[in-house]
C-alpha cells in the first residue's frame, strides 16, 4: 500500500507541475461522434498550453475547431486542482455562449480519478466551487462582469465577436493588475475593434500580452485538399480565410472590402497640399478650377463632443475628391465656412444634412442667400431631380438632403459601387480609416464602437447626389435641346422671316437686339 501512495504521489506531483501531463493522462471530453473520450493533445496543443502555464497573458488569434477553448477549460481545471483558492471567469457574448466553457470543465472533474479529483460545494449550470476554494463561473460579457470578482484567470471566448469587451477589459483590470492572469481568444471579426487593436498591440511588443497565432495548417490531420473545401462548405471565400486562415483584411461583416482600400492608399492618398484654418482640419489637394463644377458635402455633428462636422468638396465631372474638413466646430460657424467655401468653388452645389442639428448650419446658408443650396422634396426620399428645376416651388421643398430608413441604404450602396468600380478618387487617409472600421451591424452600416462614420456619411451622399443628378442634368440638356430644335423646325415648316430657295436665311438665327446669333452651339 505504501508502494502505491509513493506512485500515487509522485503522479500527483507531476500533473501539478506539468499540465500538458495532466491532460494527456487523466482528462475526458465529449466528441460530438465519439463521445466520451481521452483529450489526447496533439503537438501544436501541447505547445500552446505550456504557453498558458508559463505566461500570465496571452492573446491566441485561431482557426476554426482546433479545440483551443477546450484547451482553455482544461487548464483552467489544472489551475483550480492544483492552487487552491482560484477565481476563473469565463466571458463570452452570451452566458450560453460562456457557460459552455464551464460545462467543458465540468466533464473533465467528473471523469477525473478520484486521487485527484477535489470534492465540489457548488456545482450548477454556470459555476462550479470545488472544496480548496477555487471555482469557475460563467457571465456573459458586459461593463460589470468582472467589476466585483476578484478574478484570477480570465478568458475571454471569441473575444473579436463581443461588442463592449473594451468596457469589461478595462473594469477587469484593477483585479487582475494585483497577479492575475487572462487568456483571450477568438477567430479574427474585422479590424479596429479590441480584439484586433490588442493583437496588433501584441505583436509589436506594446502590451503585455503573448501573441499565439494558430491558422488551420497547424493540425496535423488537414492539408491543402480540406483548406480547399472549406470554400464549397462555408460559400464564400472570404468567410473562409476568416474562419481558417486568421485574416483580419478579409473577416467580420464590413461594408467596403480591405483589397479595395488597400488600392486606393497605394494609387490615390497623398497628403494635401495645404492644410488650412486654426486646427488645420481642411486638407486641400487641388485649387478651384473656375472651369469645372464642384460640390460640397456636408454631414453637422450633433455638437456631443463625440462626432464631428464634416464636408468634401468634389469635383462633379471626372468625381476626384479635393478638399475635405474633419472638425469641432459650432453649427453656425461650420454654415460660414460651408458659404465661404462653396463659394470659392465656382458657387459650388451646397448640399447638408438636415437632421437634427443640421438646421442650425444650413439656415445660415439661407440667410446669407447663397444661391446654390440643395433642396430636396417634403418626403422620406431625396428628389435631386428638383434642385435642376430652375422655377421650382420651394414651399414645397425642404433645404438640405434628409437622410431617412429609404435613403441610407441608397446612400451606402452608391458608395459601395464606386468603390468596387473605383469610379471615384479618393485622396484623403481619414476617409479611408474610416471606411476601415465602417460594418454591417443589424442590418445597419456604421463605423464600430468607438470609431466615427462623419467622413463616411458625408462622402456617400456625395456619391449618391452625383451620380442622381448628373442624370437629371443630362435629361435636362437634352429636353432643352429637343425644344430648340422644335422651335426651328416649326420656323422653317412655316416659312416666316426666313423664305424659301436661294433666299432662305438661317434657321438657326435667332434675333439678338440689332443683330442675329447663331444658337447651334447649344445643339
Amino acid at each position: 500500500m505504501s508502494d502505491l501512495k509513493q506512485v500515487i504521489r509522485q503522479e500527483y506531483l507531476r500533473c501539478a507541475q506539468d499540465p500538458v501531463h495532466f491532460m494527456r493522462k487523466y482528462c475526458y471530453i465529449q466528441h460530438p461522434q465519439r463521445g466520451r473520450i481521452q483529450f489526447n493533445l496533439y503537438p501544436f496543443q501541447e505547445k500552446v498550453l505550456t504557453l498558458f502555464r508559463d505566461n500570465d497573458y496571452t492573446t491566441v488569434l485561431k482557426s476554426r475547431q482546433l479545440g483551443i477553448s477546450t484547451l482553455a477549460a482544461g487548464y483552467a481545471l489544472w489551475l483550480m486542482t492544483f492552487h487552491k483558492d482560484r477565481n476563473v471567469l469565463a466571458l463570452a457574448t452570451t452566458q450560453a455562449t460562456a457557460r459552455n466553457l464551464v460545462t467543458k470543465v465540468q466533464f473533465m472533474w467528473e471523469n477525473l480519478p478520484s486521487w485527484l479529483r477535489i470534492e465540489a460545494v457548488e456545482n450548477n449550470k454556470l459555476s462550479l466551487r470545488l472544496t480548496n476554494g477555487s471555482k469557475i463561473q460563467a457571465k456573459s460579457s458586459n461593463a460589470d462582469a468582472a467589476r466585483s470578482e476578484a478574478v484570477s484567470l480570465l478568458i475571454v471566448d471569441e473575444a473579436a465577436f463581443i461588442e463592449n469587451i473594451a468596457e469589461t477589459w478595462a473594469s477587469a483590470q484593477q483585479t487582475l493588475a494585483t497577479g492575475g492572469g487572462a487568456i483571450v481568444l477568438s477567430t479574427p471579426y474585422g479590424t479596429g475593434n479590441w480584439f484586433h487593436q490588442t493583437w496588433v498591440k501584441a505583436e509589436s511588443g506594446e502590451n503585455d500580452f503573448l501573441p499565439i497565432k494558430l491558422p488551420w495548417y497547424v493540425h496535423p490531420e488537414r492539408d491543402q485538399t480540406w483548406r480547399d473545401r472549406q470554400n464549397e462548405l462555408l460559400g464564400d471565400p472570404r468567410l473562409a480565410a476568416q474562419e481558417c486562415d486568421c485574416d483580419f483584411s478579409t473577416s467580420g461583416d464590413i461594408v467596403f472590402y480591405n483589397e479595395y482600400l488597400e488600392l486606393y492608399e497605394k494609387s490615390h492618398i497623398k497628403e494635401p497640399l495645404e492644410r488650412r484654418g486654426a486646427d488645420q482640419n481642411l486638407w486641400v489637394w487641388e485649387s478651384a478650377d473656375y472651369s469645372r463644377d464642384y460640390m460640397v458635402v456636408a454631414d453637422v455633428a450633433r455638437g456631443d463632443g463625440k462626432d464631428y462636422s464634416t464636408f468634401h468638396i468634389i469635383e462633379v465631372e471626372n468625381n476626384v475628391q479635393v478638399a475635405e474638413y474633419k472638425g469641432q466646430i459650432g453649427t453656425k460657424e461650420f454654415g460660414h465656412l460651408l458659404v465661404g467655401i462653396a463659394t470659392e468653388y465656382n458657387n459650388a452645389m451646397l448640399v447638408i444634412e438636415n437632421a437634427n442639428i443640421g438646421w442650425a448650419t444650413i439656415q445660415v446658408a439661407i440667410d446669407r442667400q447663397y444661391s446654390n443650396l440643395y433642396y430636396s422634396q417634403r418626403s422620406d426620399s431625396s428628389n435631386v431631380d428638383s434642385y435642376f428645376d430652375k422655377y421650382q416651388d420651394h414651399s414645397r421643398m425642404v433645404a438640405g438632403f434628409t437622410m431617412s430608413s429609404k435613403t441610407r441604404p441608397m446612400v451606402i450602396g452608391k458608395f459601395q459601387e464606386y468603390i468596387a468600380d473605383q469610379g471615384v478618387t479618393i485622396q484623403s487617409k481619414r476617409l479611408i480609416e474610416e471606411m476601415k472600421v465602417f460594418i454591417w451591424k443589424n442590418g445597419r452600416a456604421e463605423a464600430q464602437t468607438g470609431y466615427n462614420d462623419d467622413l463616411v456619411m458625408a462622402f456617400g451622399i456625395a456619391m449618391y447626389i452625383r451620380d442622381t443628378a448628373l442624370k437629371f442634368r443630362q435629361r435636362g440638356i437634352d429636353m432643352t435641346k429637343q425644344a430648340l430644335q422644335n422651335t426651328i423646325v416649326n420656323r422653317t415648316a412655316y416659312g416666316g422671316a426666313y423664305g424659301t430657295g436661294a433666299n432662305a436665311q438661317n434657321p438657326y438665327a435667332m434675333k439678338a437686339g440689332n443683330s442675329q446669333e447663331d444658337i447651334r452651339w447649344l445643339l
